[in-house]
């Protein structure tokens, strides 16, 4: 064992091994960097994808007849509290009138709130992520066209 050590050493004199150090310490910030932009991607679509369920979430409510507005907004705050950002500050919702035939109910944030990074690895100027979802309401008759 100690022979096949000597041995491999004696393939690297001394000067190739602080190569191999500097090497890496010029290839550390570029694998960091990709290892940051992989997180921050995940994290994102991860948030993206909550967004989109309590949007669904909140329609689904307020299809139902019985349904109000405080309803929507408890239901969406519902699917929303895992990720643990306030209302108001981070994220928001929009949801059309109850009293209208096709619900429509939008949670948007914006992504420097939601980023890891403060947004510095998806940057390319401030923009909102946001998840959409619009549903018929229960009850409401279908207009007879003559």
């Amino acid at each position: 064992m100690r022979r096949l050590i000597q041995n491999g050493l004696r393939r690297y004199p001394r000067k190739r091994r602080g190569a191999t150090l500097v090497e890496f310490a010029v290839v550390l910030p570029l694998l960091l960097a990709i290892l940051m932009g992989i997180v921050e991607f995940g994290w994102v679509f991860t948030v993206r994808q909550t967004l989109t369920n309590a949007a669904r979430e909140g329609c689904r409510t307020a299809v139902l007849k019985a349904s109000t507005e405080d309803d929507v907004a408890i239901r969406v705050r519902e699917v929303m509290d895992p990720l643990g950002y306030e209302e108001g500050t981070v994220w928001t919702f929009d949801a059309s009138p109850i009293a209208n035939e096709m619900q429509t109910v939008t949670v948007s944030a914006p992504i420097e709130r939601i980023s890891i990074t403060g947004g510095y690895v998806l940057t390319g100027g401030s923009y909102s992520i946001s998840g959409t979802c619009s549903m018929r309401k229960e009850g409401f008759a279908a207009v007879a066209i003559p």
